[in-house]
């Protein structure tokens, strides 16, 4: 079950800055997230550039890829990059793997069938954590094949330096689909959706749960987690026209209401008690995602220091 804690992380929205980075690492954030596509339709970055940006414009909070799309990817290569992030930064790098699939000219330009990125996300996810495991490794699957190799990741001359953790930096499965949760559920670290309401989270933690349990896996450890788009304002209007204009028209022109049970929108008061539902849903670690053209810094800084200390974990778990 879910634990007994709850922290925030932050998106790093629209790209990473140093000075937005610098100010965020002095609030009550534990941890940064960014994502990003090969071939997006606008001048946006990519995901392990901007993890690479991150973790060197950082010192204290984790780093988290949010998401990258790993079928477009040679897991081979993937692997080799993140651990050299993970142990440059000292093992603060969280992995969210997603299938991608919303723009089909990625798969196409990259070689790889759209129809594949699942099955092709589970083996890249075995050969990462073959690769981190240590020593000479092999693989032999349905997309890629490699005998006795070894991945080294780099050592920083400094000594004692940081190092990549022993295993490789968490994988948390992102998703909405209910084989996304089995993904979650057999090869994940954590779960990290994005734009489902409290009562979806809730469904996905019961499959998830049950689905490992079918398995025989121990859930200990395992990250709850939610990708939260938002807008917190004083002015609570604002903040529901910033979510509107941000998410709006990219999600179809979807009427407020919808908007409002996937993306909360409000006053502190009002968005902490948005948030109390995921939280009651299972939700331990959010990502919140200014849904917002300007000022997201304040969102950032009004979610630390004004919505998390309202939130509580409900009495039954702990």
């Amino acid at each position: 079950m879910p634990g007994d804690r709850i922290i925030f992380g932050a998106a790093a929205i629209p790209e990473p800055d140093r000075d937005w980075l610098a100010a965020v690492e002095r609030l009550p954030v534990e941890s940064i997230w960014q994502g990003g596509h090969v071939l997006p339709p606008g001048p946006t970055g990519e995901a392990i550039t901007r993890l690479a940006l991150m973790t060197a414009w950082t010192e204290r909070v984790r780093v988290g890829a949010a998401v990258l799309l790993l079928p477009l990817y040679p897991p081979v290569v993937v692997a080799k990059q993140l651990a050299d992030l993970d142990s440059r930064s000292g093992g603060r790098l969280t992995v969210g793997v997603g299938v991608g699939g919303e723009f089909r000219h990625e798969f196409d330009a990259v070689g790889v069938p759209l129809a594949e990125r699942g099955p092709r996300t589970d083996e890249a996810m075995w050969i990462l954590r073959t690769l981190w495991g240590g020593g000479p490794a092999s693989h032999h699957g349905a997309f890629f094949s490699f005998e006795d190799v070894e991945l080294r990741p780099v050592c920083p001359p400094a000594e004692p330096g940081p190092r990549m953790r022993p295993g490789g930096p968490p994988l948390v499965v992102s998703g909405r689909r209910e084989r996304a949760m089995r993904r979650a559920a057999h090869l994940g670290d954590g779960w990290l959706p994005y734009l489902v309401s409290p009562e979806a989270y809730a469904r996905s933690v019961r499959t998830i749960e049950e689905e490992a349990g079918a398995a025989g896996r121990d859930l200990a450890g395992f990250e709850w987690m939610m990708y939260l788009y938002c807008s917190i304002r004083r002015d609570g209007d604002r903040a529901r026209d910033d979510v509107a204009r941000f998410l709006g028209s990219a999600y179809g022109d979807k009427p407020r209401d919808m908007l409002d049970r996937i993306a909360p929108a409000g006053t502190p008061d009002q968005v902490a008690a948005r948030l109390q539902a995921y939280v009651d849903a299972g939700v331990r670690h959010f990502v919140i995602s200014p849904a917002a053209h300007d000022d997201t810094l304040e969102v950032v800084r009004l979610a630390a220091e004004e919505v998390l200390p309202r939130l509580s974990v409900p009495a039954s778990v702990g």
